[in-house]
């Protein structure tokens, strides 16, 4: 029987309900197609930033790169200021772990609302694959005359031609693999953004020539915004930087009905990848028993693909997509119909065969 290693981050605010129901998901998914799954739980955020005050122990990084994933909760703390807990813990191990690949599934689930009218599930469903590791989150800048009237605050976007590379080589093996459309649109703008998107674009055609049957697409940003809200079905997969990823990816959630059902995995091919949902800490909602567990429960199943087990990936995703259509009322927390640990106990009686 395999066996994997999973790092468990509980994280913030809600986060730990969302993922005590997204561990019983992939606790039952294990038994039922005979892997397992050892869990070990560490307890990095806001609360232990408070109490320690530090973001990590020293070694936290070469510990967690032993495990084969991490499952992230949450993070955001109302007493921690923003971008400590954001810097010091997601980025910090997105590039210390080199999860050079942010994986960002757009499907509208049968049951589940979206705001463009007259979109069904077969319309919008496609993946964004962002660069995870550069551009301007390489926080390459600095402050001149800093809190004077002459202050100037340069940020610059450092795009290199290894990073832009390797993750156009990831986009278009997984646009090949995933047999739908094969078309990987490149989402860039080259017309003001001349010099980082020029080599976005000439990396781009020349690794394309290696992908023959991969057709290769390009729109600026602008356009993808439009064209996502439009005529989202035009789209299968989308490889773009780090900013410009960041920004389609939360309008992409949207789309699919909201920050409920939206999961996120950052990927390092050849080490840890971390998955989570794509929303917030929703700190207002923690302990109540009432925020949506499903973004956590997909990730949970985006974690099981990318270790190997397509079957269990594949059955806990035919679940929440049953569920939606025949159960859940809403996806906003308090509006489900259900509990948070109801909506978890129906995910894994549907996996039982229940």
């Amino acid at each position: 029987m395999k066996s994997y290693k999973i790092a468990v981050i509980p994280g913030d605010g809600s986060g730990p309900e969302m993922v005590r129901e997204g561990v019983k998901v992939l606790k039952v998914a294990a038994a039922r197609f005979a892997f397992s799954l050892d869990f070990t739980t560490f307890p990095f955020g806001g609360d232990y930033y408070l109490e320690k005050g530090e973001v990590l122990p020293y070694g936290a990084i070469e510990t967690l790169r032993q495990f084969d994933a991490i499952f992230l909760g949450a993070i955001g703390h109302p007493e921690v200021r923003p971008g400590i807990l954001e810097k010091g813990i997601l980025l910090r191990m997105r590039f210390e772990l080199d999860q050079y690949i942010n994986l960002r599934p757009v499907k509208l689930f049968p049951g589940i609302d979206t705001p463009i009218k007259d979109k069904e599930p077969a319309d919008i469903d496609f993946v964004v694959v962002r660069e995870n590791t550069e551009g301007l989150y390489a926080g390459s800048g600095g402050f001149l005359r800093r809190g004077t009237p002459h202050e100037v605050a340069v940020q610059e976007s450092i795009n290199t031609r290894f990073g832009v590379e390797r993750c156009l080589r990831y986009a278009f093996r997984y646009c090949r693999d995933r047999g739908k459309m094969n078309k990987l649109t490149l989402c860039g703008k080259t017309n003001v953004l001349t010099y980082a998107f020029d080599l976005w674009e000439r990396a781009f055609h020349e690794l394309g020539a290696e992908f023959p049957e991969v057709e290769r697409d390009y729109a600026h940003v602008d356009a993808i915004c439009m064209w996502m809200v439009k005529n989202p079905e035009q789209f299968d997969v989308i490889v773009t930087d780090n900013m410009f990823g960041d920004i389609i990816t939360d309008l992409g959630a949207m789309i699919q009905g909201g920050m409920g059902i939206a999961a996120s995995g950052n990927i390092n091919p050849e080490g840890t990848s971390m998955f989570e949902p794509i929303g917030g800490s929703a700190p207002r909602y923690a302990g109540r028993n009432m925020i949506n567990p499903l973004a956590s429960i997909c990730a949970g199943g985006m974690m099981l693909g990318h270790l190997g087990e397509k079957e269990a990936a594949s059955a806990l995703e035919r679940a929440v997509m049953d569920l939606c259509a025949t159960k859940i009322k809403s996806l906003a927390a308090g509006r489900m119909g259900y509990s948070t640990s109801e909506v978890g106990n129906l995910v894994a009686d549907y996996l039982c065969g229940r």
